[in-house]
């Protein structure tokens, strides 16, 4: 291994603890309430969706799976952490797989970002189906989950483009 490419895998370490790090905030800094379920929506799904911009399907994925089981954790919903790891892991792996898919086309951001996010919400109404044994009121959490990743889809692409514009 050449010394660019170990600068690089470290740089890539350090720049998914931070993602990590900022999912964990985003998740638990500001947390609205879903009426009538013990669930919440808050900004993670941004820093997952940047999380994938920044570093890519595999190392967006791991940050976004292990930041969102940690805030969970951290959070006060640790029964939710193991589902969270899966199925945020799985949101950014399908948003980054349709974007690196894609040739990285930047057209094609919002549906990949779109994809990733219906997979949160299909992960969340059969998580909540199981651990409430409701599958009504796991449906009732759908349009915020909704809500809370087209949302992070606006704020990632926003935050991008000044990361992008600052770095030129």
């Amino acid at each position: 291994m050449s010394a660019g490419s170990a600068k690089s895998k470290t740089e890539q370490l350090v720049t998914a603890a931070l993602m990590i790090a900022l999912i964990v905030i985003g998740t638990i800094v500001l947390r609205i309430p879903i009426p009538m379920t013990q669930g919440y929506v808050h900004l993670g799904d941004t820093m997952i969706y940047l999380s994938v911009m920044v570093l890519g399907k595999k190392y967006g994925a791991a940050a976004a799976g292990i930041g969102s089981a940690m805030g969970d954790i951290i959070g006060g919903f640790a029964m939710w952490a193991p589902w969270s790891l899966l199925i945020k892991f799985l949101m950014a792996y399908v948003t980054g797989m349709i974007i690196e898919r894609s040739g990285h086309n930047r057209k094609l951001l919002i549906p990949a970002m779109t994809a990733g996010g219906l997979v949160m919400c299909a992960g969340y109404v059969a998580a909540e189906g199981i651990m409430y044994g409701s599958w009504a009121l796991a449906l009732t959490g759908l349009p915020w989950n909704i809500g809370q990743f087209a949302v992070g889809i606006l704020l990632s692409l926003a935050i991008n483009a000044s990361l992008r514009h600052f770095s030129k």
